[in-house]
């Protein structure tokens, strides 16, 4: 599926990355989750193409279009852990890779046109979408299974990976009418309900929270437990729970972002 996309390079401060891109209309940048941009990745931004945008895929680790397996996961993971544009434990700031994203966003718009751009994260990148409100075009951020920081501990069960500064902008945004979306499943640890109360808290009504019982995830999933949203755990059936909170992905863009 990634033979649609153009691998293009994008640099911002010196560091370069790769980037997919396919399609027009309104930008919407889809960051993959551990450990890379997976057949089922590319499937979700396939998704969001056919609706009518501008797909960005960068790519932050691991291979693009390589199949998920156990220890390609733990791979991924454990250069997460060590690479210094991302801060895994960090409650109250965001990672340095955010930066990088935020340009991102600014490029695509200014390449992509319209309204603004659009961007949704998965687990360890979830919460990226919330630091990269801070770039004014950014105004459809969707977080999926959001993950950082690893919850150790009541504290980081609750943070949002992002600093006090970002935590006000978004206030102040979503006063003003701007909306955020979220996904996980009920019993993922890893993204844990306390995130999403700390989201309602602060947010208020600009928070839409989609919380999905696991036993709707994905039989046949390589994940010992639901997790992945839109990717492995998702059920590629209309009417399935996970199948419905893909399209309120799409619809929640297509709101945001078209005309």
């Amino acid at each position: 599926m990634l033979s649609d996309y153009t691998q293009t390079e994008f640099t911002y401060e010196g560091e370069s990355k790769p980037v997919y891109v396919r399609g027009s209309g309104p930008a919407v940048i889809v960051i993959h989750e551990i450990p890379g941009i997976t057949p089922k990745v590319t499937r979700f931004a396939d998704w969001v193409f056919d609706a009518g945008f501008r797909v960005y895929m960068p790519l932050l680790v691991g291979e693009a279009g390589r199949e998920v397996t156990i220890p390609y996961v733990l791979k991924s993971m454990a250069t997460i852990c060590i690479r210094r544009e991302f801060h895994v434990l960090a409650g109250h700031h965001s990672s340095p890779v955010t930066n990088w994203l935020r340009a991102l966003a600014q490029h695509a718009h200014e390449e992509a046109g319209g309204k603004g751009v659009g961007a949704i994260g998965m687990c360890f990148s979830g919460n990226f979408a919330l630091s990269m409100m801070m770039e004014p075009a950014m105004m459809a951020p969707v977080l999926s299974q959001p993950s950082f920081p690893f919850p150790f501990g009541r504290e980081r069960k609750a943070a949002l990976h992002v600093s006090p500064e970002e935590l006000d902008n978004l206030k102040v945004r979503c006063a003003k009418g701007d909306k955020v979306l979220g996904l996980r499943f009920k019993g993922d640890a890893t993204s844990p309900h306390e995130r999403f109360e700390t989201l309602r808290r602060e947010l208020g009504d600009g928070f839409e929270g989609i919380e999905i019982e696991d036993k709707y995830g994905n039989p046949d999933s390589v994940s010992p437990k639901p997790h992945s949203v839109v990717t492995e755990d998702l059920i590629d059936k209309d009417g399935e729970p996970t199948k419905e909170a893909a399209k309120r992905v799409i619809s929640f863009f297509v709101e945001r972002l078209q005309p």
